[in-house]
């Protein structure tokens, strides 16, 4: 019985360390996102990294990226910033890869 207790909680401490991991990365591509965007509206410095805060933010309205993305999209929009749902999606699909890069070689 020990043993199969040993390997429920090893998966659970496994299955937490994955979740941890998960959050960080979305979180790291929210706020890259969020640079991104910032660049996009012409802001710079602190109001940048106020705005992709504001991006991180954004993520915990509901589950998923779509949030994200009319948060994002919204804001390009309402500045009559030439974009579109597909490019969006794209500079987040490209910035999830290097979130996962930099979050990695942190751990």
């Amino acid at each position: 019985m020990s043993q199969f207790k040993d390997r429920e909680k090893a998966f659970e401490s496994n299955f937490k360390r994955e979740e941890e991991l998960k959050f960080k990365i979305v979180a790291r591509r929210n706020k890259l996102l969020g640079l991104w965007a910032a660049q996009q509206l012409s802001l710079e410095g602190d109001a940048a990294n106020v705005y992709a805060k504001e991006v991180v933010v954004s993520d915990f309205d509901e589950p998923g990226d779509d949030d994200v993305l009319r948060k994002v999209l919204g804001d390009l929009e309402g500045k009559s910033i030439e974009t579109s749902e597909h490019l969006v999606r794209k500079e987040m699909e490209r910035l999830m890869s290097v979130a996962r890069d930099e979050v990695m070689s942190e751990n």
